[in-house]
């Protein structure tokens, strides 16, 4: 073995000096594997690591769901951190406080001695019924290229590698193995890869999972157009492609996969079989050059993640710290969102009441282990009734009768079992369950002192009884500290400052994917199997309700505060570019009442006259400031050509037309607050 002539003094193989090149060390060792070794790297020895080559000393690579934490089936049972979900995450319009959670997220999985965190989800919500929406982050592609990118960052700064999931448009449960998504390319590239891209270009990311699902008649493990023509090729992505779990079942040769750049089969052999590789190459169905790209890009990651290297100069791993429950309670209390406040019943004021009522089926629900592969078994999860009794104790009375409490609280919305917020099955009713209508109802008819908590991570309707309650708030699944977290903010500990990261729709017909059966779920065919139809293209979420003028409930980018801001002198600098520029937006923002809080500066681009149809507005920059009362602060958002672009599928390129374009400043999608313009000349 290596180890061992590296003892007896022989000449060292350039792979295994770490004062070597990292691409000289993968090339050398990729040129001492042979093409049986090159083979069996290529899928998984058991369903969480890679194949060892001992006769290199190539160890296995490790890896875990999942996108909130460590997953106990993945990992021996760990216990780990569970952390806030992927659209409570996106709610705190915070890259930085994200940034901190793929740090911690890395420690957790170097201190179980794991290499790779199967994740950040990053599929557009494309419809409230998805059952995965809770582990995405968003509707809109800005935000979520910004949400995915920090993460990135902060989990591979700690050499350990991301997987950016689920590569491409996995955006229902419903028939996900075989589902064929039809999309036009301008709708790939504008509203459903921005986040995989910005994590190849600007976050390095150092692998990808295919998606189970056909994209305009391909799986995503053989689609050489979005895999190896645009992941790798145009936007550099040095890393690897690794299949979900059995996302190779239904393809009919390993070829396809291998022209496509599918390094990683898992959870274990199935179309790359030694002999039916050999056999596709011997036909010309595929080349070793392009296997060898495939093992090269496995490899590369191998290197980078430490795998050959001296365990001490890897960086230390740790679990449960009090760091990073502090990082999991913060996101929660930044995410958590105030819909609506009449009546200021919200904050609770302690020293006016003397009994709050806490009733509702999720009041006093553990929410981590459920969702299916995202499951986290943490040490402890503080729960909405056990958090509001915490912050009551020894002050004030916590009971279940709303009639007798001076302000009653209603903790609701959905979960991971009976209400299908879950891997493998679509939700199949938009509203909340009957029973929880009822109970809100009958509870505000009690107490008009109401105040409605919705824990969910999905648009759910409302219209039943949102005008009939004073205060609801969206809470999520907040982690392990949730509890903590919301018992902070209606108290008024914690100032909201959560901006939805998605529409509340007032009905499932005002979304764009619920036109019809053909756009969603799809019509199931019996020789073709499902197709879906996107022929919404670009109109997804807010998009689609500004171009056909509808009324969300609550609109994208929408969430209140305890206190006020004033908006002034919204300016561009400069006001004039040619193509090509970067522009400099400002707007002074004040914080004009009592209590210190955070706004999120929300950047809307309008192009005033296009040769296409392109959407009202769109969402291109953002800056969430914090701000003490009576403190003013200049928000500087940066602006390049492409928040002014379309993709041109005539011409396969990004275009940016001369004329002007309006940049609206706002406090949601809906909530513009201030306007001016910009002219691009040719």
């Amino acid at each position: 073995m290596v180890t061992e002539q590296l003892n007896k003094q022989e000449p060292a193989y350039p792979y295994l000096e770490k004062n070597v090149p990292i691409e000289t060390r993968v090339s050398d060792l990729l040129d001492r594997l042979t093409i049986d070794e090159k083979i069996d790297l290529l899928s998984g020895a058991t369903s969480w690591s890679t194949r060892e080559i001992k006769r290199l000393s190539i160890k296995s690579m490790f890896m875990s769901d999942g996108p909130q934490g460590i997953g106990p089936h993945s990992s021996n049972n760990s216990i780990c951190t569970y952390f806030p979900t992927g659209t409570c995450r996106a709610a705190t319009w915070n890259p930085a406080l994200v940034r901190e959670f793929g740090a911690a997220l890395a420690e957790e999985v170097l201190d179980i001695g794991y290499q790779m965190i199967l994740g950040p989800a990053v599929n557009i919500i494309r419809t409230p019924l998805c059952g995965r929406n809770f582990e995405y982050q968003t509707e809109d592609p800005y935000l979520n290229a910004r949400i995915a990118v920090s993460t990135v960052q902060g989990i591979q700064g700690k050499r350990v590698s991301s997987c950016v999931k689920h590569y491409a448009c996995n955006n229902q449960e419903q028939w996900r193995n075989w589902v064929d998504v039809k999309v036009s390319e301008r709708a790939l590239r504008e509203i459903y890869l921005p986040a995989f891209e910005a994590t190849a270009k600007e976050a390095d990311a150092w692998s990808y999972m295919a998606c189970y699902n056909r994209v305009n008649g391909k799986f995503g493990c053989e689609q050489e157009h979005i895999v190896r023509d645009l992941l790798m090729n145009e936007w550099k992505c040095r890393g690897f492609l690794v299949s979900d779990w059995g996302a190779t079942n239904f393809i009919e040769t390993p070829a396809s996969c291998i022209r496509a750049g599918l390094s990683l089969e898992m959870p274990a052999t199935n179309r790359y079989k030694n002999d039916w590789i050999k056999k596709e190459l011997d036909a010309g169905t595929c080349t070793m050059t392009q296997l060898d790209d495939n093992v090269r890009r496995l490899l590369r990651v191998m290197f980078l993640v430490g795998l050959f290297d001296d365990p001490n100069n890897i960086p230390k791993g740790s679990r449960n710290t009090k760091e990073h429950q502090a990082v999991a309670r913060k996101i929660a209390e930044e995410a958590i969102v105030l819909l609506k406040n009449d009546k200021d019943v919200l904050p609770i004021d302690a020293s006016r009441v003397k009994k709050i009522a806490v009733v509702g089926m999720n009041a006093d629900v553990k929410m981590g282990e459920g969702g299916g592969s995202s499951q986290v078994r943490c040490p402890y999860e503080v729960t909405p009734l056990e958090g509001i009794k915490e912050r009551c104790k020894g002050k004030l009375e916590v009971i279940d009768d709303p009639a007798l409490a001076d302000v009653a609280i209603v903790v609701t919305g959905l979960n991971h079992k009976g209400l299908a917020e879950s891997e493998g099955v679509d939700r199949t009713e938009y509203d909340l369950p009957g029973d929880q209508v009822d109970l809100i109802k009958q509870t505000v008819i009690k107490n008009p002192r109401t105040v409605v908590v919705l824990v969910s991570g999905t648009p759910a309707g409302v219209e039943s009884w949102v005008n009939s309650v004073p205060s609801v708030v969206q809470a999520w699944y907040a982690g392990q500290e949730a509890g903590n977290a919301i018992a902070a903010v209606l108290f008024g500990d914690v100032n909201p400052s959560g901006k939805m990261p998605f529409s509340v729709y007032k009905a499932l017909t005002d979304c764009s994917a619920h036109a019809g059966v053909k756009t969603y779920p799809g019509i199931d065919d019996e020789d073709a199997g499902p197709t879906v139809a996107y022929s919404e293209g670009v109109y997804v979420g807010y998009r689609h309700l500004d171009k056909h003028g509808i009324e969300p409930r609550f609109p994208f980018g929408h969430g209140l505060s305890y206190t006020t801001f004033e908006w002034k002198n919204l300016r561009v600098d400069p006001a004039t570019v040619k193509q090509g520029f970067s522009i400099e937006a400002h707007v002074d923002i004040t914080n004009a009442g009592k209590y210190p809080g955070a706004e999120v500066v929300q950047i809307y681009v309008e192009d005033v006259e296009s040769r296409i149809d392109r959407p009202i507005k769109e969402l291109k920059g953002f800056e969430k400031v914090f701000l003490e009362p009576g403190k003013t602060k200049t928000v500087k958002i940066t602006l390049d050509t492409r928040a002014l672009e379309y993709y041109d599928e005539a011409k396969n390129e990004w275009i940016c037309e001369p004329g002007v374009f309006k940049l609206h400043a706002g406090a949601s999608s809906r909530d513009i607050r201030l306007t001016t313009e910009l002219r691009i000349g040719t």
